[in-house]
């Protein structure tokens, strides 16, 4: 195999486009699009997002101590590339795109409707990493859209459409709904 070494740098791919809805006393409603998220914990349910300081959405998800991360799917790519491009200390983006924000039943941030999953978090803790700060966060509660689940209650991915980004070559992809195998079986078929 011929290998090329490069210089250390943000080369997990795919991560998943989010949007992170967050909302505090003294702030209009935002959204920002995090990608720099990942599960941390299963018993409680925990995850990570990082956010840097220089964000708007930062003060809010810090003073707030909550946010929710909307799932997005392939329909929520322009409301997620805007999110990612515009402030909120500019423009107010529920107005803006038109989303719906729909109330989240225990923390103060709203969901977003267009999204068809919606974690709402608490932060446990948070670490200041360098550029970025973490927040770890236990999900407190989980909506998904009706539509969106199989029979036997699991997410239905082909309906789902997830979007995701991939920092190494500043791209939105879509398209990750082919089944490969599931968990155990793949291994367990070796020939």
């Amino acid at each position: 195999m011929d290998k090329v070494q490069l210089q250390p740098n943000t080369m997990l791919f795919p991560l998943p486009a989010t949007m992170v809805s967050c909302q505090a006393d003294g702030f209009e409603p935002n959204i920002i699009t995090i990608s720099w998220i990942g599960i941390v914990c299963s018993k409680p349910p925990m995850l990570s997002i990082s956010v840097t300081p220089e964000r708007h959405s930062h003060q809010i998800i810090k003073k707030a101590g909550a946010f929710v991360v909307n799932l997005t799917s392939e329909d929520n790519l322009i409301a997620a590339d805007y999110c990612g491009t515009k402030s909120g200390r500019d423009v107010s983006k529920f107005a803006e795109l038109g989303l719906t924000a729909l109330p989240a039943s225990k923390i103060a941030a709203s969901l977003v409707g267009e999204c068809p999953v919606n974690l709402e978090c608490e932060i446990r803790q948070s670490y200041v990493l360098g550029s970025h700060e973490m927040f770890v966060a236990e999900i407190v509660a989980v909506h998904i859209d009706k539509n969106m689940l199989k029979d036997n209650g699991r997410p239905d991915l082909d309906k789902i459409k997830p979007l995701v980004y991939c920092p190494a070559a500043s791209e939105y992809r879509g398209g990750l709904t082919e089944l490969l195998a599931r968990y155990g079986t793949a291994a367990k078929n070796r020939k």
